[in-house]
């Protein structure tokens, strides 16, 4: 999948690791980059068509479909985090993250994958896709957990009609969504970088730093040796 010469769609692209994918696909030679968000207006990269959509509600999605017409690369990025544990007083949040993270990104790939042949599917999805961390990020784990395998599912879909579907999986980048949290973070720019550079190579994953490496590698061992010490697991 080269990008240059191609029309792209980012969803959540009016900040954070959205509007680094519409800034860099455009660099890299993106003809059209649709950049959406429920408020469009919010979106500030010069060059990008900015676009409506509420990947949450399907008359959104219905109505942006219409609006684009080919279309070669869809980079699935808008997620929410709302800090709920699974046994919390309601489930009401873990609904939203569900309703965002797996059936808000479900929504846009069924309505952009049939002009999708040829071209290519990245999904954003976390290193709590594969472990959780805390009860205040239970629910969210359980989407992004959701998230990748739907990303495996249209894969093996999509496949006959040749759509790549990667998967970019990182720990914390410095975007909105985790500017609470008191940790080293990765610069958006450089998650994007690599996440491009691993679409156009082909790779269905990109691990984007070693605390997802060290997640991931640690699937295939005991889980009691790795939440032991979940610190040095990630870290070390």
């Amino acid at each position: 999948m080269q990008i240059n010469g191609t029309t792209a769609l980012v969803t959540g692209a009016n900040r954070g690791l959205g509007k680094a994918f519409a800034e860099a696909l455009l660099a890299r030679g993106a003809t059209t980059v649709y950049a959406t968000a429920r408020r469009p207006e919010l979106i500030d990269v010069p060059g990008v068509v900015p676009l409506r959509l509420d990947i949450t509600d399907p008359a959104s999605v219905a109505a942006a479909a219409a609006e684009v017409g080919d279309l070669d690369i869809l980079i699935n990025n808008a997620g929410i985090s709302t800090n709920a544990p699974l046994l919390g007083a309601s489930t009401e949040n873990i609904r939203r993250e569900f309703d965002t993270n797996f059936w808000g990104t479900l929504d846009v790939t069924r309505a952009f994958a049939p002009r999708l042949a040829g071209g290519a599917i990245l999904n954003v999805i976390s290193a709590l896709s594969w472990y959780t961390f805390a009860p205040s990020s239970n629910g969210y784990a359980a989407s992004k957990a959701a998230e990748w395998s739907l990303t495996n599912g249209i894969r093996l879909e999509l496949a006959d009609q040749k759509t790549q579907v990667t998967a970019l999986a990182l720990a914390i980048a410095d975007t909105d969504m985790m500017a609470a949290v008191d940790v080293a973070k990765l610069p958006p720019r450089d998650v994007v970088a690599l996440a491009l550079d691993g679409l156009e190579a082909g790779k269905l994953e990109v691990i984007a730093d070693a605390p997802t490496a060290n997640v991931k590698a640690s699937l295939s061992k005991d889980p009691a040796l790795f939440y032991a010490d979940i610190p040095a697991a990630l870290f070390s």
